[in-house]
């Protein structure tokens, strides 16, 4: 989709956070800020909520807001990190540093500068529930030394992975998936801002398509506009039935069985990042098309394959770690 997503182009404002208690919650931490958990399922607007709070909070948001993705450390290499520009600046002359004392040293130097504007900053670490528990100690620590400065925002779907040091020095706040009906509130506005055509069937299917995830309904109000001119029942029902992974999901197969593990695993970042995909997502994707692509005992491999990744991932730690085994152990097998 080469136009720009509409999940950044109509950001939230606090205001207009579509779940009632976490609005409120959110606004009474302007004036008082505190470390806060944003808990809650995929697409509840965890991140979307933390940016909304920022942009309230800071005169200069884009200096004193802080996002790092879990994943943009813990599902990559050494030399990735040294070499993302967001990060290489903390890290020159650091190249004998092991992979843990550099994220640590980058969670450390994030919270330690002074903010632009005000008198705190926020730092907000997207997808928590994939760090390991050594490293929440070490932010634990970052978080006692630097929280006069600093407001720590942690989002997560899973709060049981958090240490309870964490936990302890954060207030919770529950990102619930948002209703049918709230998720239509939101689309609204948007694609009458974009001039499209659109009726309340259409909203209505769009949302339930969804399944309570936001970002997915607003990617999906997006697709049928572009694709059908319109946002009607029909409309909604003939894109949406066609939308799909499967030209991805071959491909990165192709490419795992071929031995070309970083073509694949260059497609699977582009799921979860540019798709906004989680790996459970991506892994019924890739069962649904194993199965038509293998018989027999490749098709059971595929099954225990997924099994295990699925076990793993309920166990923590990187989503895109876990995807990416799967992936070398089909090109392995292949």
């Amino acid at each position: 989709m080469d136009a720009p997503l509409w999940t950044e182009a109509y950001a939230p404002t606090l205001a207009e956070l579509p779940q009632d208690d976490a609005r409120e919650t959110l606004g009474q931490t302007v004036e008082e800020p505190l470390n806060l958990i944003l808990q809650g399922p995929p697409g509840s607007g965890k991140t979307a909520s933390a940016r909304a709070l920022a942009r309230e909070t800071h005169d200069n948001p884009d200096s004193d807001l802080i996002e790092i993705n879990v994943a943009d450390f813990f599902g990559r290499t050494k030399t990735e990190i040294k070499n993302d520009p967001r990060f290489e600046g903390f890290l020159v002359g650091r190249s004998d540093m092991s992979k843990r004392d550099m994220i640590n040293h980058v969670l450390k130097e994030s919270a330690s500068y002074a903010p632009v504007a005000g008198d705190h900053k926020t730092l907000l670490l997207d997808n928590a529930e994939a760090v390991r528990e050594d490293f929440q100690q070490a932010l634990r620590r970052i978080m006692e030394q630097h929280h006069r400065t600093t407001r720590f925002i942690v989002t997560t779907r899973q709060p049981t992975k958090l240490i309870p040091p964490i936990r302890s020095r954060c207030f919770p706040v529950t990102m619930r998936a948002p209703t049918s009906e709230e998720i239509v509130s939101v689309l609204e506005p948007i694609v009458e801002a974009e001039g499209v055509e659109y009726d309340a069937d259409g909203l209505e299917f769009v949302a339930g398509y969804a399944g309570g995830n936001l970002r997915e309904a607003i990617l999906a109000a997006q697709t049928t506009a572009v694709d059908a001119g319109e946002i009607t029942m029909s409309a909604a029902y003939e894109v949406l039935g066609e939308v799909g992974l499967d030209d991805e999901i071959d491909g990165m197969l192709d490419d795992a069985e071929a031995g070309a593990f970083t073509d694949a695993r260059k497609t699977l970042d582009d799921l979860l990042v540019d798709e906004g995909l989680d790996g459970q997502e991506v892994l019924d994707a890739i069962l649904e098309q194993g199965r038509k692509r293998y018989q027999g005992e490749r098709l059971a491999e595929l099954h225990r394959l997924v099994a295990d990744i699925e076990f793993d991932m309920q166990e923590g730690t990187s989503d895109r770690i876990h995807v990416s085994h799967l992936l070398a152990e089909l090109g392995r097998k292949a």
